[in-house]
């Protein structure tokens, strides 16, 4: 179990880059109008939900990112702060502005996984060692 845990771990951490990377991507096209690599911004959002998505996205890459190199102690906590904040943002987005990329199955999986990550990072021995939380 300890094994799945770690690759749990690792896989977060893979997620965590790919988050950054994609917020900051989105942070550009947002503020310059040039298109990466492929189109991020969503026209059905309006410019400030667009801006908090963003945000909420690269703090949460950045977040985890820092805090499972510096192995500190509050990024379990911190993660479900952002976690809880990327799920309301999702809500919104989802039933305010429902554009056809988008539905409610997503939606779901999404949160369920918000909520199995944040029970993980909380719960986990691996989890607790590498961060010192709980101790």
């Amino acid at each position: 179990m300890q094994f799945l845990s770690k690759i749990y771990l690792t896989i977060l951490l893979l997620w965590a880059i790919g988050m950054l990377i994609w917020g900051l991507a989105g942070f550009f096209e947002y503020f310059t109008g040039i298109v990466p690599f492929i189109g991020l911004q969503n026209a059905a959002y309006p410019s400030g939900v667009q801006f908090v998505h963003w945000l909420l996205i690269s703090l949460s890459g950045g977040v985890f990112l820092f805090g499972y190199l510096s192995k500190w102690k509050w990024t379990p906590l911190a993660m479900i702060l952002l976690f809880s904040n990327l799920a309301v943002l999702c809500t919104i987005q989802t039933f305010d502005f429902m554009s056809e990329q988008w539905g409610y199955s997503q939606y779901f999986t999404e949160v369920v996984m918000y909520i199995v990550n944040s029970l993980f990072l909380l719960f986990s021995p691996v989890s607790k060692s590498h961060f010192g939380f709980n101790q």
